[in-house]
Order: C-alpha cells, then structure tokens, then sequence
C-alpha cells in the first residue's frame, strides 16, 4: 500500500488526481487504512504525505494547533482540526511537514490541545475530496 500512497500522493501535489479516482482507490481499499496511534514513526521526511481512514476521537493527547506535534494522537487531532467528529470515519491526507519554533495550544471542537516548544517531529492535515463515511466527493 506504501507504493500506492506515494503515486497517489505524487499525482495529487500536481492536481492530476480527482475525486473520482481517489474514490476508485478508496473503494478498492488500495489508499487508505487505520492511521498509526501518533506519526513518530512515520515522520522521516519532509513532505512524505499518508492517507488514513480516521476514526475520530476525543481521549488523545494533542499538542499544536493546525500543525501538531509527531506524538500527538492523530485521531485526536483530526477532532481538534475539525475534519471529524467523535466516532466518524473520514479519509484524510496527513502531510510530514517542518516543525516550528513553537506549537500553540488552543481549545477546538471540544479537544483541548497543548503548547509546547521545539519538537523533533510535525505533521498537518487535508480533507481528501471523497469522504468515505457519507461517500460523497
């Protein structure tokens, strides 16, 4: 799947790959699947982008705001991001990006999310333009 995610990645930076196809991928359970518990592990590279099938949740630890820490709960921080609700599924793309000086802690869509410093990892998040829960584009 880790080869499927770098095309489909490739292709959508260069808006070459729309709606229609991301759901063709989707559907066929070639793009997307259940996101790591945090993005440590998956942080090496600038820039490396991920689609997950996220569950929301509100009982992880979250730390940043729009952009959030490598060892944030990602299902958390797509609640804070408000790209899902508690216990709704929705596809998101999650991009590895440069973590800033400083991560601002801020209340969201009921998550509280932390400040902290410089950390070593970071990552944002897009909404893919299907969503898998409704399967609408």
């Amino acid at each position: 799947m880790k080869v499927i995610q770098e095309l489909a990645a490739y292709f959508d930076r260069r808006g070459r790959l729309g709606p229609q196809q991301l759901e063709r991928l989707l559907e066929q359970g070639l793009l997307a699947h259940d996101p790591p518990r945090t993005m440590v592990e998956h942080c090496g590279q600038i820039g490396q982008t991920y689609y997950f099938r996220v569950t929301g949740d509100p009982d992880g630890p979250v730390w940043g705001t729009d952009i959030y820490t490598g060892d944030s709960s990602v299902a958390s921080a797509a609640v804070h991001a408000g790209l899902v609700k508690a216990g709704d599924i929705v596809v998101l793309r999650v991009v590895v990006v440069e973590p800033p000086e400083r991560f601002d802690g801020s209340l969201r869509h009921g998550i509280t999310s932390h400040e902290f410093e410089r950390y070593g990892t970071a990552f944002r998040f897009e909404r893919v333009g299907f969503d898998a829960a409704s399967g609408r584009t």
